[in-house]
């Protein structure tokens, strides 16, 4: 057992369940490996759930929470990311170690990998912002995930559409062409933006009375960011293949390289991070033993919330209206593709037939272009045509807004 694991985080006590030990037998016999991390590994993961970002805490504690404020922190933030840590007079010396560590590429970056996986999520056009969505209801049936977003309100109810907006932002900011090598670009600088908002949620939900630490861990803890990576390497590759998108293992690591990375940069350094799409797939197996379903009312409205938000909206008339009833409709379908039967019959959630033949009968188009492609010189002309999709798609859907990664919100009970 590992010295140290929330009573709700029950894989250990899950792994001696017969069901459990049978599907681990099977595994083993098909594939020759073991269904889950070995028993280190584990220990580490479980350690991780009450790790957070010392380095980023540090410098929000003294300057957001301290006499500087909010406002003239954020300020100070964005002046310190366009311009470098120097042009900051009197910069404090938490920030420096922020941007000292910020601003290092680890020895272990392979550059043209961390290329290869931005160029997959651009590939994936707005595929990305569809399955990473509804793979993550999953895991909102757990309180350890689903307490500090009820809390902070962001993806609940009405706010749900926006802040998920601000992840597409996230996405599409992050997998631009070099951008997380270069200075002052709006990769880098989205990134620090939501690793600083991290460390202010963590905060306050953590100081909350709702928050029990012997249950849950740490809010948004080292071991759920770094499953967040798995999230966007591992996990959308393997699901997208239901649709006809043929990312290759050889993708796969470059995917994982890439969200490693990226992850460096969000202040995800967990004392061990998967390396292969073994590695993953057993981490994903460890969190699903792992889950306890408790939770309940917060689960539900994050839940509900998310196909909820692309349905029309009270004003909207033309071809507006005819968008978002488009995307309530081929939402509600992926929800009911990648989320499990037995999770979505336990919510709410809206009629995925016959919506759901939609992405369907899209698999043979899909396929056809995948192989194309591969060919000389459309390679690129198929990536910019998702780039332009994916941006436009973001800008009918924010109707004007911009994209906040407010560090400053209060929770909102």
């Amino acid at each position: 057992m590992s010295s140290r694991c929330p009573t709700s985080f029950r894989y250990w006590a899950a792994r001696a369940e017969p069901a459990w030990q049978r599907r681990q037998k099977v595994v083993k016999r098909l594939f020759g490996h073991d269904l889950f991390p070995t028993d280190e590994r584990a220990r580490m993961l479980c350690d991780d759930l009450y790790v957070g970002d010392p380095v980023a805490e540090r410098y929000v504690d003294e300057v957001f929470f301290g006499e500087t404020g909010h406002q003239k922190g954020r300020e100070q933030l964005m002046h310190a990311l366009e311009h470098g840590i120097d042009a900051v007079p009197d910069a404090p010396e938490s920030m420096k170690a922020l941007f000292a560590e910020f601003d290092t590429v680890p020895d272990w970056v392979d550059r043209d990998q961390v290329e290869l996986g931005a160029e997959i999520w651009r590939r994936w056009g707005t595929m990305l912002f569809s399955v990473a969505g509804a793979i993550t209801l999953e895991i909102y049936t757990e309180s350890g995930v689903a307490t500090p977003l009820s809390l902070a309100g962001g993806y609940a109810g009405d706010n749900a559409l926006r802040r998920f907006l601000e992840s597409a932002k996230f996405w599409i900011d992050t997998s631009s062409p070099g951008d997380l090598f270069r200075p002052g670009s709006p990769g880098r600088t989205t990134a620090m933006q939501v690793r600083i908002m991290h460390v202010a949620v963590r905060k306050r939900v953590g100081d909350h009375p709702e928050w029990d630490h012997e249950k849950w861990g740490l809010p948004i803890s080292q071991t759920y960011m770094m499953l967040t990576q798995v999230g966007g390497s591992v996990a959308p590759a393997l699901a997208l293949w239901l649709l006809g998108y043929q990312t290759t293992p050889r993708e796969m690591r470059a995917l994982l390289h890439f969200n490693r990375y990226m992850g460096h940069l969000l202040g995800v350094q967990p004392q061990w991070m998967p390396e292969t799409v073994r590695d993953c797939l057993q981490v994903l197996a460890l969190a699903t033993a792992a889950r306890s379903y408790d939770s309940g009312q917060h689960g539900k409205e994050l839940i509900e919330s998310f196909p909820e938000a692309f349905a029309p909206r009270e004003g909207q008339a033309g071809p507006a209206r005819l968008r978002s009833a488009y995307n309530y409709r081929i939402y509600s379908a992926y929800c009911a593709l990648w989320m499990n039967p037995a999770t979505r019959n336990q919510y709410d959630m809206p009629r995925a037939f016959p919506w759901i033949l939609l992405p369907v009968a899209r698999i043979p188009l899909v396929t056809a272009v995948e192989l194309l492609r591969r060919l000389p010189g459309l390679r690129q002309l198929h990536n910019h045509a998702m780039v332009a999709h994916r941006m436009s798609w973001w800008k009918a859907q924010m109707a004007g807004r911009e994209a906040a990664f407010d560090a400053s919100s209060a929770l909102r009970r």
